[in-house]
């Protein structure tokens, strides 16, 4: 045995999910080593879509994922998934190639590890046979208990060296890190800021997805309401008092009840300028407290008035625990049958009364969502691209809890959604994936299309198609006097065809009545994606761009 194999065979008594990659010659032997041990291996088109994939099987499976990629030129095309992946703290192993020692003048030279540290990932490597089995068990380790997305890099030299004799056949499992409880003394500090709120409002982020049924208990004795970070999306359904999204998508009935509020936590949350507004959620007599395990995200974005270093599911648990010490019962606070009227009556988009913007050639994108969302199965999985349309997929689409919606936006980065889609299909295939971007990020990673009909995924590709990238005809063709568009509006593309073209069924949407064929997909055998060319009228700018934009 080598050590590329070693390198596999470790990964997988380790227990990554999956692989994604596009294997060139320097990372063939160790992708074939990491399926030879029974980790399934799906080959991306392009190393950026294989990343992505990467980032969102993890997300949505809470297993650690890994992307093999070739030296060099492989890793460098990944950038933008392992950029995305490291902002959102995925816990993911980018396994690649690396130039031998010796080879200074190779084509395919970098600094792999000054490359990792750029884009927020950590760079970790594999230094000799010697050491082979303990790298990469370390680098799995960062990866799962630091929930860090993690490159290793392999020299070809060291790759091809026989493993040393008597090294183990076996490596004991990584146990995962407990969960850090919070200081006493801070948990008596949130509990008396909680017992003397009147409006109390808790914002959960990607930090709390594993915390829902805590932070619920906890908002129910306290008489919070609930919300949650675009991201986290899902994780208080079914809850009298939830809120929703805080901050772009929210309804103005959910923004005023956010704002109205006398204490604001965020949990697992960094409370930045998409969540918050830029602020002007947070009412200015409003305590801030946060609680995260990274103590760096501790009053990153704003001024705080508490900061708690724990797991967000143990300070919810330590906290109501020392509330009920003092008041058994739970208060009403802001979880008045007021309250509830108001959420019940305003919370959703869908609830919120719009004129019909449709025409004779084009669909109103709030009218297509709706249609949509009644024709689609409950049990979806909703993967959402960036542009001008990503409120509409975000808002009008139902997911059922907070592993029906993938949002991969960290980076802010067009063209990601459709990997996501794909990586997200594979960590459940219990339910639909449904896609929802726009013409620009569809055509610009139509590549895995090709990944999506090969692998026979029952997907739902929604394009909000306005032939332009539409955030930017927005905010730059209005006023007085509008710039040139040329540069971000194109001729209309028959997205349909080239759908077909690559295998996958093709429908062109410019009215309610050209649905139908989504209902005849759905009754049929669903063994290769749907793509939807949808024809959107214009809504003159997203109801969230304007706040959007006001970041750059």
């Amino acid at each position: 045995m080598d050590i590329a194999a070693l390198v596999g065979r470790t990964l997988a008594q380790l227990g990554v999910g999956h692989a994604f990659g596009v294997v060139g010659s320097g990372n063939f032997h160790v992708t074939n080593a990491l399926r030879e041990h029974g980790v399934p291996f799906t080959a991306a088109r392009h190393e950026g879509g294989a990343a992505t994939m990467a980032d969102a099987y993890s997300r949505m499976s809470g297993l650690v994922s890994v992307v093999t990629t070739h030296q060099g030129c492989g890793l460098s095309n990944a950038a933008t998934g392992i950029g995305e992946a490291a902002k959102s703290r995925t816990p993911m192993i980018v396994l690649t190639a690396d130039t031998a020692g010796a080879a200074v003048r190779s084509n395919f030279r970098i600094d792999q590890d000054a490359f990792a540290r750029s884009l927020g990932a950590v760079p970790e490597r594999v230094h000799s046979a010697q050491s082979a089995l303990a790298d990469t068990v370390r680098a799995f380790r960062t990866a799962l208990n630091g929930r860090r997305t993690v490159v290793l890099s392999l020299p070809l030299d060291v790759q091809a060296q026989p493993v040393p004799a008597g090294a183990p056949e076996f490596v004991p499992p990584v146990a995962p890190a407990g969960r850090i409880r919070p200081d006493s003394i801070l948990v008596r500090g949130m509990a008396d800021l909680l017992a003397h709120a009147q409006r109390p409002v808790f914002v959960a982020g990607r930090g709390a997805r594993h915390a829902g049924p805590e932070i619920a208990a906890l908002a129910a004795h306290s008489g919070a309401l609930l919300a949650t970070s675009a991201v986290a999306n899902g994780l208080f359904n079914g809850e009298e008092f939830n809120l929703g999204i805080s901050g772009g998508f929210s309804t103005p009935e959910t923004a005023a009840l956010i704002s109205g509020a006398d204490l604001i936590v965020g949990w697992g949350c960094t409370l930045n300028m998409w969540t918050m507004r830029h602020g002007s959620l947070i009412n200015a007599e409003a305590a801030v407290l946060q609680v995260d395990v990274d103590g760096a995200a501790l009053g990153a974005n704003r001024e705080i008035h508490l900061g708690i270093t724990g797991d967000c599911a143990a300070t919810a648990e330590d906290v109501l625990a020392e509330l009920r010490a003092v008041e058994p019962e739970p208060v009403e606070k802001y979880r008045s049958r007021a309250t509830a009227e108001r959420i019940a009556a305003g919370s959703r988009w869908r609830d919120v009364p719009v004129q019909d913007l449709s025409t004779a050639t084009q669909i109103d994108p709030r009218v297509l969502s709706l249609e949509l969302d009644a024709l689609l199965p409950a049990e979806r999985l909703v993967s959402v691209d960036s542009g001008n349309f990503m409120g509409y997929p975000a808002t009008h689409l139902q997911v059922p809890d907070e592993f029906g919606f993938c949002f991969t936006q960290a980076f802010q980065s067009v063209g990601l959604g459709l990997a996501t889609a794909i990586g997200a299909a594979l960590a459940r295939p219990d339910r639909l994936p449904v896609l929802g971007t726009g013409d620009g990020g569809f055509l610009m990673g139509i590549s895995e299309l090709e990944t999506a009909v090969r692998l026979r995924l029952p997907l739902v590709a929604i394009v909000y198609n306005d032939a332009a990238y539409g955030a930017e005809v927005h905010h730059f063709g209005t006023g007085d006097a509008p710039a040139d568009m040329g540069t971000v509006t194109f001729p209309d593309t028959d997205i349909a065809a080239i759908a077909r073209g690559y295998g996958a069924s093709g429908i062109t949407v410019r009215s309610r009545e050209d649905l139908a064929a989504v209902a005849g997909w759905l009754a049929g055998p669903r063994d290769a994606p749907l793509v939807i060319d949808a024809k959107i009228a214009s809504d003159g700018g997203a109801w969230w761009l304007a706040e959007a934009f006001k970041g750059h």
